[in-house]
């Protein structure tokens, strides 16, 4: 990982771990990078769930497919999640059929069932050992106003012939307002489980590149041209499976979504629970419980916000910090304006999976075997419900003026004051006519960044608790040297005195 920090004190002066859980005593394998001109049938650009899956599906099928990863497989977004395999998910359904209408609320049920049933058949099938476990999902609420949203969820599911389970508790006898459970949902380690899809595709001669960026991709005839930093990549079909993808063009995602950030906190408990839960409420509250060894965890997501509001992290952090956990950190979701992911061709024989609204585990499940249907021309029933150019709907139309002015906010906000009341050891100023940021750390040693994301511009924030740079505009961050480690900044941005 690219952190500078691995820890910080909490506000007890004990130490707590500032990158995730899943990323702790792992052993990532051993890294191929791309050096040299290769030609594909597919390129597969991303290595995380929805990358890797996608090319699992592409396995042994006389196609030559290779994926590529600008920094370690599994070690962006899915590295951050709770890992929670589930189709139930908050309100979603009486949101879609709000948004649609009762039909597409069924299909999107159906494809997250079937996302489980593909995670399940994958780990059987190649003996993976990546903390599978079976557990009981719980919706609930403390907020008497939203007990009838939960209600209304459990009897839409119920018509979908899914079987509930009314209850005042959850499991560990922490009392709620109201809730229900669902069966047949799980949760596993997400970096074992890639970590294990990357030597399957690698033995299957499914070509896999790390520390390898596509910094550039043009359409030449009937092929793509995509530039990396030491090669060039010359495919018939590109699948970027980025979190956020890098272009602009053709695609205008800040147009069509926001961006929520959460924060996870992780403590040691005594006994496993053996159960999944998330609230309907203001602040968000998720929960899971995760085995190791002897050791057991339960893992608390305790908050989330648009990126646009709420820049100074130490108070985002601060109920985490006022507590013993041994492990926090924050992640980014994509948000879209109708709470259905954007997966499918965007133009001939050039797609994307992205825009997962906080479950990637199944999304991007999903969105593997529904991009590897589209390369092989097979039919698949999610296709269209899923399709990026999907036209409009009173939820797109009434979220429109909201993201529009999201992304204003957080572009104005990012330029207007760079220098936060809360900092206590960042600097922004000029050196030879450049805008950069410098933070000082405990050993008065500087780092200095350029102050501008190379996506599209925004000044960045300092995120000092994971002591990163921040994009609040899209989501890019960077170390403290500027090394760019999620996008869609394809860039780094460090800076050195002359």
């Amino acid at each position: 990982m690219n952190f500078y920090l691995k820890f910080i004190h909490n506000n007890n002066g004990d130490y707590m771990k500032t990158n995730s859980i899943w990323t702790s005593n792992i052993s990532l394998g051993k890294t191929n990078k791309l050096t040299k001109d290769i030609e594909l049938d597919v390129l597969i650009i991303g290595g995380g769930i929805t990358g890797l899956s996608t090319a699992y599906h592409l396995m042994n099928k006389n196609l030559k497919v290779a994926l590529v990863e600008r920094n370690k497989i599994g070690m962006g977004i899915t590295s951050r999640s709770t890992a929670k395999i589930t189709f139930l998910q908050e309100n979603i359904y009486s949101k879609l059929k709000k948004n649609y209408d009762e039909e597409i609320s069924r299909m999107y049920l159906n494809s997250q069932i079937e996302a489980i049933n593909t995670i399940k058949d994958i780990i059987k099938n190649n003996k993976i050992d990546c903390d599978f476990n079976k557990v009981d999902s719980y919706l609930f609420t403390n907020d008497q106003e939203k007990i009838k949203d939960v209600k209304d969820e459990k009897k839409l599911l119920e018509k979908f012939s899914i079987k509930t389970k009314e209850v005042t508790e959850l499991p560990d006898k922490e009392k709620i307002k109201y809730g229900f459970s669902v069966s047949n949902t799980y949760v596993f380690h997400p970096i074992k489980y890639l970590i294990s899809l990357k030597n399957i595709l690698i033995k299957n001669n499914v070509d896999v590149y790390e520390d390898s960026k596509v910094l550039k991709i043009d359409r030449e005839n009937n092929n793509f041209i995509c530039l990396t930093d030491k090669a060039t990549i010359k495919a018939k079909k590109v699948i970027i499976t980025t979190h956020y993808p890098y272009f602009l063009f053709p695609f205008m995602m800040p147009l069509k979504c926001s961006l929520e950030k959460s924060y996870i906190g992780v403590e040691r408990v005594f006994k496993d629970y053996g159960f999944s839960a998330i609230n309907t409420s203001i602040p968000t509250k998720s929960i899971r419980y995760h085995k190791d060894n002897d050791k057991i965890y339960k893992i608390n997501l305790i908050n989330s916000h648009n990126i646009a509001i709420k820049n100074n992290e130490r108070e985002n952090f601060k109920e985490l910090l006022n507590n013993n956990y041994e492990y926090i950190w924050s992640n980014h979701d994509i948000i879209t304006n109708d709470n259905l992911a954007f997966i499918g061709e965007i133009e001939k024989d050039f797609m994307i999976g992205t825009g997962y609204n906080t479950w990637g585990m199944t999304n991007s499940t999903i969105a593997g075997k529904i991009l590897s249907d589209i390369v092989l021309n097979k039919e698949n029933k999610y296709i269209k419900l899923f399709n990026p150019k999907r036209g409009l709907n009173l939820s797109k139309v009434l979220k429109f003026p909201i993201i529009l002015s999201s992304n204003i906010k957080s572009f104005v906000g990012s330029k207007v004051n760079k220098n936060k009341s809360w900092y206590k050891n960042v600097v922004f100023k000029k050196i030879n006519g450049n805008n950069v940021g410098i933070y000082i750390d405990e050993d008065s040693n500087k780092h200095i960044i350029y102050n501008k994301c190379p996506h599209l511009g925004c000044s960045l924030v300092f995120n000092e608790v994971e002591k990163t740079w921040d994009c609040p505009c899209h989501g890019s961050r960077f170390d403290i040297s500027g090394k760019v480690i999620t996008g869609p900044s394809n860039y780094d941005i460090s800076f050195k005195e002359e």
